[in-house]
This record gives structure tokens, sequence and C-alpha cells, in this order.
């Protein structure tokens, strides 16, 4: 069952307004969320809420058994906040700070369970801490953007890796390929054994596949000239329905040479549009005046890590277009934010009362 109801608090547009602008002005790329956590903080503390600020930087309003959560940092980049015509323009404005603020006033209106966490944008170490340390919930809403009519049930799974290889030096004039030649030819022979081109024909045969993408590449001469070097960090993306140990055996399965080592994966990610989470969305949206999409993204986001470690419904909505993360044109409509505010308090009160 849900916990008793907390002592709820009213919340006006205008400050629901204020506290969106006050944390897309607060800089809080990866690494450096500190001052908008206090400033996150600050509001759920005014409205009554218990609230602290954990061990990894985590800003939690412990509540009833509906947990909201979403990310405080964002990717690096100058986006200059401007408020025009009822848009906010600014770097985190839709990734993620839309889904915080929408999130943090809902939980105030309703007594749900916070947690604004740290990190998503790099190896989501709020998210992690978050699932190592407290009971599991009964349903969990992520915030990212899904648009305020649509919700996300759906991310892909993310590996990453590193190739190296080191190959004796020989005059170039001979045909014996140098490690630069062994790297280049291995990430070719991977993207081809996953037929990487036609998955990329849309979004959703995207998101349904498997995508290999070199992010960092060095190679060259070693320091003393007696042999050549290069290191290929890569990334795949895993669908629902593939694992990482099958993407590792593809990769592995490619090497003429060199050798490559992983990292901890995170697992696909699809929940099912039936359970009593979905469906009180819908209902929300509908209410609303929308008419709900249900998505599958292609990326992946800390709700894979909740649905690994609970064996509750999990699933991602907030405001915001999520083609603009990252983008210097980030922005979000304020409209959306409010409509966003209403959907997520219709959900909760929903809920709250069929507990």
């Amino acid at each position: 069952m849900i916990g008793t109801m907390m002592d709820s608090t009213s919340v006006s547009q205008a400050d629901a307004h204020d506290l969106l602008v006050e944390l897309v002005e607060t800089p809080s790329v990866s690494g450096e969320e500190g001052d908008c956590a206090e400033r996150l903080a600050a509001f759920l503390e005014a409205n009554g809420r218990d609230v602290w600020i954990d061990d990894v930087g985590n800003v939690r309003a412990p509540g009833n058994g509906v947990l909201l959560t979403s990310h405080i940092d964002t990717v690096p980049g100058d986006v200059p906040v401007e408020l025009d015509d009822g848009i906010l323009h600014g770097r985190g404005s839709v990734d993620a700070k839309g889904p915080l603020a929408a999130m943090a006033v809902a939980a105030v209106e309703t007594g749900a369970s916070f947690v604004g966490v740290v990190g998503e944008e790099t190896n989501s170490r709020g998210a992690r801490h978050l699932v190592s340390d407290v009971d599991e919930p009964e349903f969990v809403v992520n915030g990212e953007p899904s648009g305020w009519d649509a919700l996300t049930l759906g991310y892909r799974g993310y590996l990453t890796g590193t190739y190296s290889v080191t190959v004796d030096s020989v005059h170039t004039s001979r045909p014996e390929p140098n490690a630069i030649q062994y790297a280049t030819e291995w990430l070719t022979s991977v993207e081809s054994a996953f037929d990487t081109a036609a998955s990329d024909a849309d979004e959703s045969s995207t998101a349904t596949s498997v995508t290999v993408k070199p992010v960092e590449f060095d190679g060259g001469l070693t320091p003393d000239g007696f042999a050549t070097e290069a290191t290929v960090e890569i990334q795949f993306r895993i669908p629902s329905g593939t694992t990482a140990e099958e993407i590792r055996s593809v990769a592995e399965a490619e090497l003429d040479a060199g050798k490559l080592s992983w990292n901890t994966p995170i697992p696909p990610t699809l929940s099912s549009p039936r359970t009593e989470l979905g469906r009180a969305f819908r209902v929300a949206i509908r209410e609303e005046g929308g008419d709900p999409s249900l998505l599958r993204k292609t990326g992946t986001s800390d709700a894979n890590l909740y649905a690994e470690a609970w064996d509750c419904p999990v699933v991602t909505y907030g405001p915001g277009d999520s083609s603009l993360d990252h983008t210097p044109e980030e922005h979000i409509e304020l409209a959306e934010f409010d409509r966003s505010i209403s959907v997520l308090t219709a959900v909760c009160e929903k809920l709250e009362v069929d507990a």
C-alpha cells in the first residue's frame, strides 16, 4: 500500500515559473550540481517538505509511495537564459530542469516522494546511490522530456568499451597494417556486423536496433618510435531483446588484433502500458485535453537503472521536446510546463486514491 498522504501545499503558477527559471539560471553541469541542488532544496523546504541533500548530492524529500525523480545535472554548453513570449531558453530547460521543476511542484501539491538526482549525463551516480539506499517504491516516474501529452515506456541499454592495439613499427612503404589500420578495420567490421546504417532510417527502427558509436579515437607512434598504437572508445546502445553479452560476443569475434575491455552495462527497459501507472497517465493526459502517445526512446536514462533494481512500474514523463536535448536551441514553452504539472498532479492523486 502507498503510505499516508502527506500535507500538501498549493503552488501558484507564478511560483512554479520562478522555480523553473531559477533552476535554469543556475548552472549545474555534471559534477557541479551543488548550487542548483541547494536552490531546489530551498523550494521544497519553503513549501513544508522535509528535505536533505544526501552523500552524493541528491536532493531528497520522502513522501508517499509514488516516486517522482529527475536529474539536476546538464551537459556543458552556454545557452543564454531568456524568457520571451512564454518560451524559456537556456541549458537544461528541456533536459531536464523542465521535468525536474514540474515534479518538484507536483510533489509539493500531492505529498509524493521526490528526488533530484545528480550525474545522469555521465555515470548516473545519483540514481545508482538511490537504488542502493531506499526501499522500493510502489511507482516510479522518471523525469525526462516526452512532451506533456506523451509517455515514454522504453529505453535502449548502454554498453561502453575500449579497443586497444599495439603493432611493431615497419616502414610506411610496407603493406603490413599498422595499429591505426587495425583499429579502423575493426570498427568498420563491427559496424557492418550490426548493420548500423540500416537502423538509422527512422526513430522507431533505431529504437529496436543496436547502434555502434565511436566517441574517441587516438593513435600514432609510441614515444620510443618502435611501435604504433591505437585506442577507440566505443558505445553500443542495446535494444530490448538483446543483451550486453551478445554485443560483446559479436565485437570480440571481429578482432584480428588487439583487445577489448568493457565497462559495466546498463540493460534496456520496456514497460507495459497496461499497468496502473500507465493507465493513470493516459487518463490524466486525456482529462487535460490531450491524445496520449506511447514512446520508445533511442537513448538511455536513469529509468533503466530503476527498472533493473525495483520490481515496480517505471515510466518516464516530462514537458519539453527531446529533439532539443543538448542543442544550442534548447527551450521550453511555459504552457507545456504548466500542463505537465497538472498531469503529474492528477496521476499522483489518482494513485493515492486507488491505494
